[in-house]
């Protein structure tokens, strides 16, 4: 209770303080513009769904360490993670595969992207991100297969051309430090321009040791024991000891750094062609949650490891104005992304060590064109398509011996290929009315080879399936009076199966083995939504939001049998054999409001708050609440901001998830929850205070500190599996040219 006390209390404040007169000089861009509805550069206002943006200057001002952290600063994602090195957005009760990732109009989404959370986001160098945009909702007529929860789309940093006969310079370097994980971070990125060539390098290095966590808080977090693995020529003899310092969170720490190249020529005012290379690798990181598994009164793990995360992409942007009977403007992106990563495991007292590494190469390209039909329809339409080659290889090592084995493999070797075509008509039939519709159709093909796989499957080593999918969406918005906006919108999206669904081998919990399905179907999603948003003239703007979706033919995991047996041995045990199966149906409803004020000179107040609701058939016909509809979540602020100095007090917090209404396979993760007086696994309720600084000491050197969590609470969010930092004391000093 005294959570949501505290946190009405901060919107009313919010409210409140809004409606202060004043001399207001930071009003809002009511002409704000946004790619993310139908890839083109369209107003904002004319979208009827809601989209949420970030631009350079504000997460520039945070300094966040990770792509993730800089979804979080939203206050409309929340993100969850299982280890530090981690960080899996969720986004109207959907999340992992269920959301798209866009990098500069390329997809990020892989053949493997799994239904468990996942951290492909962290290779993006927030640094280097010059504009973030949320579009909630199903965005598959765009964005095809993927986009039913969401879609998130970064725009890096793009070279500058000189708009003179001087060429023009730029660049900024900066470095930060952060108490709780002992971070030093340095990123830097430069630029020069001329008429038609320009040229941009960005680089960043971080370095994070184990993350302490806060003094107060349920005792549940707190892992008691720290794994000491030891073998040689004699043996193994694991060992584990106390924890020491019970705040550490040991193992946790991780290294990463990353890396852009661009280069940009624009021969004429006509064509503008962009080659962009990007490379990111982390270091091994532990995945925290599994290293607080027990089994027996010991450690389940002695080494439990993400080897380093490895992505890369080659871009090719081509853009056109034509103005011609066919198209206004065309862009043309081809890519290939490289994608790396693997998983490391050693049971505790056990000699055998087992890895298992995927590699996938991802082709893609989309061809975009838009045209205005008359002074007041505008049509953008376009194709695409995609590939995917998975490499899947596993091996165990003894390491007391130091022979190799065969080990069966996480995937099949396997591709996957995509292909769509979208048209989308923007009708402004009034200056105060306009409407918006599309259409895509999909088609989608997967071979796997399960005879790369290392054992014996029921059925054909050799695999396929392929299915078509309609997605569609219409939507107005109304414009009544002037600082008015009414939206309603219904859209249509889908997920193609993918060889992480249809292919997966792997131990999803103690005692429960997934295995390979290659029956599965494309699931849909429908979704209604209902949003308002009001203009106090330039100081203030409400926007509330309602929605529901219904998940059809959900692709979920379930009990199976695998060559006619419901369990199997798996790991040294007998495991219940499970698979991802079109078995269920899931509801998600909810609401979103925000509030952004300019109340007074220098003056402001936001506020962002999210509650939904979600359940999902269960097996027996019964309902769970959805494993991924987060609490209750938002973010209050209030702050001070001039040309040189920005003060900002902030909170951000999370409603409880009582026993009762935890998901069902969340109910057996007490190890990464907090116990009730009953022993059952449940997510207390939390609310951090914060306090941010930025001031600009000399023309070009800015110094940005903020202390998190000052009341240095011990908190865990919803479904993550390593705690919060405490107490965070964190500065970066950046100098811009």
């Amino acid at each position: 209770m005294r959570l949501y006390s505290t946190v009405l209390f901060s919107v009313l404040f919010a409210c409140a303080v809004a409606q202060t007169d004043g001399d207001t000089i930071h009003g809002y861009s009511l002409d704000e513009f946004v790619i993310s509805a139908n890839r083109w550069c369209q107003e904002k206002e004319a979208q009827p769904v809601k989209i949420t943006t970030m631009p350079f200057e504000e997460s520039n001002r945070y300094n966040p360490q990770t792509a993730a952290d800089l979804l979080g600063l939203t206050g409309e994602v929340f993100i969850q993670k299982s280890q530090y090195g981690g960080g899996s957005p969720m986004i109207r009760g959907f999340s992992t595969n269920r959301l798209l990732y866009s990098v500069d109009g390329v997809r990020m989404n892989t053949a493997i992207f799994r239904s468990g959370n996942l951290q492909n986001v962290i290779s993006l160098d927030p640094f280097a991100v010059s504009s973030t945009e949320v579009l909630f909702g199903p965005g598959s007529v765009s964005y095809g297969s993927d986009a039913v929860g969401g879609v998130m789309v970064f725009n890096t940093l793009r070279p500058k051309l000189s708009a003179g006969k001087s060429p023009v310079a730029y660049g900024s370097a900066t470095v930060r430090t952060a108490s709780a994980s002992k971070e030093l971070t340095a990123h830097m990125h430069a630029g020069a321009g001329w008429k038609k060539w320009g040229f941009l390098t960005s680089f960043t290095t971080s370095s994070f040791g184990d993350l302490k966590q806060g003094l107060h808080g349920p005792d549940d977090y707190v892992m008691p024991y720290i794994v000491q693995p030891n073998f040689g020529p004699d043996g193994v003899n694991d060992s584990f000891v106390a924890n020491s310092n019970e705040r550490l969170q040991s193992p946790s720490g991780y290294s990463q750094f990353n890396l852009m190249q661009k280069v940009r020529y624009a021969p004429t005012a006509r064509w503008n062609i962009e080659y962009a290379f990007h490379l990111s690798e982390t270091s091994d990181y532990a995945r925290y949650d599994r290293h607080q598994l027990m089994r027996n009164g010991k450690p389940r793990y002695a080494e439990w490891n993400y080897g380093p995360q490895k992505w890369m992409m080659n871009h090719l942007l081509v853009e056109y104005a034509g103005n011609n009977a066919v198209f206004d403007s065309l862009r043309v992106n081809g890519a290939w992304q490289h994608f790396e990563e693997s998983r490391i495991s050693r049971d505790f007292g056990k000699e055998n060590r087992e890895t298992q590494i995927e590699n996938l190469d991802a082709w893609s390209a989309n061809v975009d064109l838009i045209k205005k039909i008359t002074h007041n329809v505008n049509l953008s339409y376009g194709l695409e398509y995609v590939y995917n080659n998975v490499k899947s290889d596993a091996t165990g090592y003894n390491v007391v011996t130091g022979e190799n084995s065969v080990i069966p493999a996480r995937y099949p070797y396997a591709r996957w290929h995509s292909a769509g075509a979208y048209a989308q008509v923007e009708w402004h039939i009034h200056r105060t009315l306009n409407i918006a519709s599309g259409v895509r159709y999909n088609h989608y093909l997967i071979k796997n080879d399960f005879s790369t796989v290392g054992y014996d499957v029921p059925f054909a080593p050799l695999q396929s399936a392929n299915a078509g999918s309609v997605s569609g969406n219409v939507g107005l918005n109304w414009r009544p009076q002037s600082g008015w906006l009414l939206r309603a919108n219904y859209a249509r999206g889908f997920r193609a199966p993918n060889v992480d669904d249809m292919g997966k081998l792997f131990d999803s919990v103690d005692g429960y083995v997934t295995v390979p399905n290659p029956l599965l179907k494309p699931e849909y999603a429908d979704n209604v939504e209902i949003g308002v948003a009001k203009h106090f003239g330039r100081w203030l703007k409400f926007d509330v939001t309602a929605y529901y979706t219904h998940l059809d033919n959900a692709i979920v995991r379930r009990d199976y049998t695998f060559n006619g047996s419901a369990t199997m041995e798996y790991g040294g045990e007998e495991c219940v054999v499970q698979a991802l199966q079109n078995a269920a149906e899931a509801q998600v409803w909810g609401v979103q409001l925000a509030l952004d004020s300019r109340f007074a000179r220098y003056f402001y107040a936001n506020a962002q708050l999210n509650w939904q609701r979600g359940f999902e058939e269960l097996d027996n016909g019964e309902v769970s609440p959805s494993r991924h509809v987060a609490p209750l979540f938002g973010r209050v602020a209030l702050g001070f901001d001039n040309s040189k100095l920005c003060v900002e007090a902030y909170t951000a917090f999370q409603g409880e998830c009582n026993a009762a209404s935890m998901p069902e396979e969340e109910k057996e993760k007490t190890e990464i929850y907090a116990l009730d007086a009953n022993g059952n696994a449940y997510s207390p309720a939390w609310i951090t205070l914060n306090l941010r600084v930025s001031y600009k000491v000399l023309k070009g050197l800015s110094l940005n500190a903020t202390l998190e969590n000052i009341t240095d609470l011990r908190y865990r969010p919803y479904s993550c599996g390593i705690s919060a930092p405490g107490r965070n004391v964190t500065m970066s000093l950046t100098y811009s040219l």
